[in-house]
């Protein structure tokens, strides 16, 4: 009787406090009449449930789309991950985002993202970010880049080597992981022994995947194995960064090879450098960056060249003539992707309709009013690629695999935005540009290949990846 009496206290006092939270959740809301239209959904969970279970089910732009026609085409409220937000929808929304960043709106990072990166909490992700935005042009910028297109085409013609030739079948999202990460490792790292590139493999994989997860540090849930595999990867990063250190010192490595070696030798404008914790978290956010966005691309770059054979017919000669002009060996050059035009416009086309980054957040830092209606301070603001990519406003027949659309002047502005914009635009677009060009030309001119799953599904989670891994049937060319 005591029991049950017991349970019913609880019970109770679970509910009242239910209530509570309901009410207060309705009336922060209420303080601010003239916000976007929209639906909340439920106390901390709002619509967290049906905007994830649209991404795993292969078409998040159905999320946004339901909500556009209902309340919006402009912006709508919603709430994911238990934060009030408000999706922009259209070029203006992009735009003002992009033009606004430190005046009204800042990044926002999940919480998760600074349990994980230990160093942030120092002071926050968001500056961290900026540190590293500071850093990476010399690195990054086309100009910089052009000395790295010969490391790229060899390391891409070890990986087919390994990985794809000989082989009848292949599951093509794990060999593009490969692929990036290899690159990575030899880029940021000067790493280049699959041996050691494959210490890290196992690990990051686990990483990568709960990073986003919910952040329950309890044995077994995805972010605890993420935690622990940043120890892993950290701990193998540091003795890099030691050993670095001593080879430096002696000369025998040069102060401009890779992006650890700058960033043990620059400090910050109060004269001081990063420590070793410090820059091995950063070189683990470049890896985490450079890594599955790029695998996706080229994972849907295989996909569609094997559904559209008049596509894959054009690049194929586009990179045959390329081919062709080069000597027994020589490796490709910066001229050479110069001459991939159509080969990129079809890498453009893919990522519009399966966009790699599906969006981001933000966050207001001071009350603003944007299309008529009141986004106060402290809402999370989220744009779409799929919100323009897929609207036919901007892409007539959007659903139609189109290269055309990026000759010439190319798409409106705002409306094609798989690298973001603004101050926070991508800094890893052209590196991106150069991974995906080179692969594309030692994968076609290798082979041709059909898909063995015609239907295979698409789930995005929260990038798009095709659900079994896009297994295929290599056809290799006759000499």
């Amino acid at each position: 009787m005591e029991l049950f009496f017991l349970s019913g206290v609880i019970l109770f006092a679970f509910i009242a406090s239910l209530s509570v939270v309901f009410l207060l959740y309705h009336k922060s809301y209420a303080s601010h009449p003239n916000l976007p239209r929209g639906k909340m959904g439920l106390p901390f969970i709002g619509e967290s449930l049906e905007y994830l279970s649209t991404g795993r089910k292969g078409h998040p732009e159905k999320f946004i789309y339901d909500r556009m026609a209902k309340f919006s085409s402009e912006v709508f409220k919603t709430s994911i991950f238990g934060e009030p937000v408000a999706v922009m929808c259209n070029t203006a929304g992009n735009k003002f985002l992009y033009s606004n960043e430190n005046k009204l709106v800042t990044a926002w990072w999940p919480s998760s993202v600074n349990k994980i990166f230990p160093s942030s909490l120092q002071t926050s992700s968001n500056e961290e970010s900026k540190k590293m935005r500071k850093m990476l042009p010399n690195f990054m910028k086309p100009e910089a880049l052009k000395r790295y297109i010969g490391i790229m085409d060899a390391i891409a013609r070890r990986h087919f080597e390994a990985g794809w030739e000989g082989k009848q079948e292949v599951t093509v999202f794990p060999l593009a992981k490969n692929y990036s990460f290899w690159l990575a490792c030899r880029l940021f790292l000067s790493i280049e022994d699959p041996k050691h590139v494959a210490k890290f493999a196992d690990p990051f994989t686990v990483l990568a995947s709960g990073i986003l997860s919910i952040p329950i540090d309890l044995p077994g849930t995805p972010f605890n194995r993420a935690i622990k595999a940043s120890k892993v990867i950290k701990k193998e990063l540091r003795a890099i960064i030691k050993q670095r250190k001593i080879d430096l010192a002696e000369n025998k490595a040069s102060p401009t090879q890779d992006i650890l070696s700058h960033m043990l030798l620059t400090s910050d404008e109060n004269g001081q450098f990063m420590t070793e914790m410090d820059i091995a978290d950063k070189i683990l956010g470049l890896l985490i960056g450079g890594h599955d966005t790029a695998s996706a691309a080229v994972t849907f770059v295989v996909k569609y060249l094997a559904e559209l054979p008049e596509i894959y017919n054009e690049v194929l000669k586009e990179q045959m003539e390329i081919a062709k002009s080069k000597k027994p060996g020589e490796l490709l050059n910066w001229n050479d992707i110069q001459k991939m035009k159509y080969s990129w416009n079809v890498a453009c086309e893919v990522m519009r309709l399966t966009p790699p980054l599906q969006g981001a957040f933000r966050e207001a830092i001071n009350d603003f009013v944007f299309a008529g209606f009141s986004i106060p301070k402290g809402w999370k603001l989220y744009w779409s690629a799929n919100s323009t990519h897929r609207n036919p406003e901007y892409f007539p027949e959007p659903e139609k695999f189109d290269p055309s659309r990026f000759e010439g002047n190319g798409p409106l502005p705002y409306s094609y935005v798989p690298f973001g914009g603004g101050p926070r635009m991508c800094p890893g677009k052209e590196y991106a540009r150069l991974e995906i060009l080179v692969f594309m030309h030692n994968v076609v001119k290798r082979f041709k290949w059909e898909k063995l799953l015609p239907d295979e599904k698409i789930i995005v989670n929260p990038m798009p990846i095709p659900a079994k891994g896009l297994p295929v049937r290599l056809i290799p060319h006759i000499a």
